[in-house]
């Protein structure tokens, strides 16, 4: 896993990108597995206890559009940091983005100050996914 972050592929702009995709699932593990991030999965999210609380860093137009997991705090990620005091110190947070980049982004924002976090695994598109009927 920690050999897949730093793996050198082949890069030209139309048919590869300077990370590619391996490199990031490398960075992904590896984050998961030093406990910079701990994860959660769709079945945890539709199971949570009256402990846990999602909150959707997406931009407003995403949910207006995509839609949201029920009972999700929304909290865009640019203004994150400055509506801290709006999140429940005493519960788990269970946070949600699009794909899981910018959950990532918050869970290290918010773990530095103090709360305790989950990055929704695959974010709302896995959940979406997950609960289609």
């Amino acid at each position: 896993v920690f050999d897949l972050q730093d793996l050198e592929l082949t890069y030209a702009p139309p048919f590869g990108s300077a990370k590619d995709v391996i490199n990031m699932a490398g960075f992904v593990a590896s984050n998961h597995l030093k406990g910079d991030t701990l994860l959660c999965h769709v079945a945890e999210v539709e199971a949570r206890n009256s402990h846990q609380q999602v909150v959707d860093v997406r931009n407003g137009p995403e949910l207006d559009k995509l839609g949201r997991i029920p009972g999700a705090i929304h909290i865009p990620l640019d203004e994150l940091r400055s509506r801290l005091h709006e999140l429940p110190k005493e519960k788990e947070l269970l946070i949600s983005c699009q794909v899981g980049l910018r959950g990532h982004v918050a869970c290290r924002l918010l773990s530095q100050h103090g709360f305790k976090v989950k990055n929704l695994s695959g974010g709302f598109k896995t959940w979406q996914m997950a609960t289609a009927e």
